[in-house]
């Protein structure tokens, strides 16, 4: 195992970590997907496409993989310039653009394993998630919950994103989601998912509702489940898919 990797010996043999360096991932956005990016590349992922046409802003320092000196510049940009900062030989392809109908055949495809990491302020985000499930690919949705972090696996031949939307509409749809958590967690009496119900129950009466408020704690707990869950699936090895989730929290241990 190289040196750069040899840190992951006894976790990762040298032949599970040729299949996650040749695994080719897909990262729709920027904001969380900057820490999924990092945490993957770390690893041992040397094969990622970013698409995020938003550029950075300073209230996005609280929790995303930027610094000051990036604000203003595309956050895809900045984001494969700080991976080619911690491995100069990997295999980082950027654009600087939302992905949209028009550009749908063009941006995904050539990967093994896409990231949904998409605003949900339009259809884009179930646009991603319907094209690549069209094209067999599994689609890891990762979500900040402030204190936790979540992470839901579309299979190509299971559920799509829409199947959970109610409505059809996507506006909101992080809260929709965290609702649907909410309601999964109680129907099945998940104890431990008990300080999830507060924090919705708070929020539901704050009177400033967007933007959503996260926490970089969320953001890293997200990204490592994230990246966690994409090695198993490369690996072969058994993961929940949606509807099941994963959520994790330290507070989950403090119920």
């Amino acid at each position: 195992m190289e040196s750069l990797y040899s840190r992951n010996r006894i976790y990762i043999t040298q032949e599970q970590q040729e299949k996650i360096k040749n695994t080719r991932i897909l990262l729709g956005g920027a904001g969380l997907g900057s820490v999924i990016a990092e945490c993957a590349l770390r690893l041992g992922f040397e094969k990622i496409t970013i698409i995020d046409g938003d550029r950075v802003e300073l209230s996005n320092l609280n929790r995303q993989n930027y610094t000051r000196e990036d604000i203003g510049k595309y956050k895809a940009e900045a984001l494969a310039m700080r991976l080619f900062a911690i491995n100069p030989y990997a295999d980082i392809t950027f654009y600087n653009e939302y992905i949209a109908q028009n550009n749908l055949d063009r941006l995904i495809r050539n990967c093994d394993i896409a990231i949904n990491a998409l605003d949900f302020k339009d259809s884009s985000p179930i646009d991603f998630d319907e094209k690549c499930h069209q094209l067999g690919i599994y689609t890891v949705h990762p979500y900040n919950f402030g204190w936790g972090g979540m992470v839901m696996i579309m299979s190509p031949d299971g559920l799509t994103l829409r199947d959970l939307m109610k409505d059809g509409n996507p506006e909101n749809f992080e809260i929709k989601m965290a609702q649907y958590v909410d309601g999964y967690s109680q129907y099945w009496n998940i104890s431990e998912n008990k300080w999830f119900h507060e924090i919705l129950t708070a929020y539901s009466k704050d009177t400033i509702k967007y933007p959503v408020p996260q926490l970089s704690i969320g953001c890293w707990i997200s990204a490592a489940l994230c990246v966690n869950t994409m090695v198993r699936l490369i690996l072969g090895q058994k993961v929940k898919l949606c509807p099941k989730f994963y959520l994790s929290s330290l507070l989950s241990d403090c119920n």
